[in-house]
Parts: C-alpha cells; structure tokens; sequence
C-alpha cells in the first residue's frame, strides 16, 4: 500500500479519536439524557486553553489533561447544580442557557488567552517515532488514539454493565418510575451532565495538542460533534465509534484530496444516512 495511503489512514484514526472523545460526551448529555447542550465547542476550547497554560508554565503535558478534563467538569457542575437543573426537560431553556454559557465562555477565552492560533507542546518522551508499515508516524499519536480505546471501553462498562447506566437509561424512558423506585435521579443526571463536561475537557486537550486552539474555534467543533452524536444515532455509544471513524477518515483524506471541500464533505455521510435511517446508524426512536 502506499506510503501516502497508510499516513492519511493514521491520520484519520487520529483525528476520529478527538472526534469520539468529543461525541461521547455529547452522547452522554444529548443523546442518553435529552439535554441540548450546545455549550459542548466551548467546553473543548476552555479546556484545550487551560490545558496550553498548565504546558507552558510547568512542561507537564499529563498535568494538562488532567487540569483541562476536571476543570470543565467542575464548571459543568456548577452549572448544571445552579442553572441547568432548574429549567430540566424543558428543551428552549436548555438550549438558551447552553447558548449563553458557550457565548460567556468564548468571550473569555478571547479576552484571557492568545488571539493567535497555539497548539499545545507535547514533550518529547510521549512524541517518539513509531514505524509502521514503512512510515514513520509520531508515538503520541497512537497515545491518543489509546486513550480513545480507554474511554470508549469504561463508558461502555459503566453505561451497560454498572446500576448507575441502568439507572441512567431507565430514567431517559421513564424518569417518573424510576424516581418512584427510590432512585435519585436527579443526582444521576448530574454525574452524567459533569462526565460529559469532563470528557469535552479533555478532547479541548487532546485536540489542542492534535491541531490548534483558536478564538471561535468552538463552533466548529460544536457542528462536529453534532454531526457525530447524529450520524452514529442519539444515545448510542457505539455508534459515536462508527461515526466518528468515518468522519475522520473523510475529514482526513478530504483535507489531503480536496481541501476546499473539506467540511462540506463531512455532511455527505450525514444526508445519507438520515435519508435512509432518520434517527441515524444505531438511534432508537425517541
């Protein structure tokens, strides 16, 4: 196979980790709990940019994706605790204040970090070459492709094999029932809302040190993570892995082949499948 194949092929893996990372927490907030959250973009940019000050003052890459992940899940608590519990269920207040949040947040990050476009520094013990069918490829890229697998498995297990994702996909069907049975739902919703939060947190991270972070750069990555929660289909987990891999393999090879239709392109999967299944490759009708 062609060396050029086998690196746009990497690449796309690469990019669909981000891409899972990122759909998966809005799988957990959009899909499994029905709360429109369109703060997810500024998530990602707030954590990628919390992330780039913990790299540039103390060179712990590590550090950074740790800080940039339970950083947004804290601002996701508060928010969810303070605000978004009070209008729950109710989809216009859901998206208004989700709205607002992600303006607030995009402002500041404006105001508070670097106008340019930066990309985080990753140091060179995770940044080791890897040869693999004749092309060498960086090490860390492959870290990030693990990290993914890591997520992907432990939001499985805990969504279909722990009480708490039982209790979390009960409560989506009948919310009602499930708080007559004795269980705190509303605490359940908002451990799930703050892992969402968490997980955009550490895509900002994992995506700052892939591409670049840039003033704005939210709403980009808001309409890819949407694209990838709709096209693999609301609430399911697999189908964040299976979209997010064909969405990275066309973002991939469209920026290599044609790059003046390389967003365009992302919405072809997405037309067509909506065509055929209107709930996406593996949704339920809600």
């Amino acid at each position: 196979m062609d060396s050029t194949i086998i690196l746009l092929i990497l690449n796309g893996l690469t990019q669909a980790s981000i891409l899972f990372v990122l759909g998966s927490g809005l799988t957990l907030a959009f899909g499994l709990m029905r709360i429109v959250n369109l703060s997810h973009g500024a998530f990602y940019l707030l954590g990628g940019y919390i992330g780039y000050s913990i790299v540039k003052s103390t060179g712990n890459w590590l550090l950074a994706l740790a800080a940039g992940g339970l950083s947004i899940a804290l601002i996701g608590f508060i928010f969810e605790r303070i605000m978004l519990s009070r209008v729950r269920g109710d989809d216009l207040p859901e998206t208004l204040l989700t709205v607002a949040l992600s303006l607030i947040i995009a402002d500041q990050a404006q105001a508070h970090f670097p106008k340019n476009p930066v990309t985080l520094n990753v140091p060179s013990y995770l940044s080791f070459p890897v040869n693999i069918f004749g092309v060498t490829y960086p090490g860390f890229r492959f870290i990030m492709i693990g990290i993914s697998i890591i997520i992907a498995v432990s939001l499985w297990l805990i969504i279909y094999k722990t009480k708490l994702g039982a209790a979390v996909r009960a409560g989506v069907d009948d919310r009602e029932i499930v708080s007559a049975l004795g269980i705190d739902i509303t605490l359940i919703y908002s451990a799930i809302f703050v892992l969402s939060a968490f997980l955009g947190g550490i895509a900002g991270v994992l995506g700052g040190s892939y591409l670049q972070l840039s003033p704005g750069g939210d709403t980009t990555i808001l309409t890819n993570s949407l694209v990838v929660v709709i096209l693999g289909g609301l609430g399911s987990l697999g189908g964040a892995v299976v979209s997010s891999l064909i969405l990275g393999q066309i973002m991939s090879f469209g920026l290599a082949y044609a790059p003046q239709y390389s967003y365009f392109l992302i919405f072809i999967p997405l037309a067509i499948v909506l065509s055929i299944r209107p709930h996406g490759l593996f949704g339920k009708k809600i």
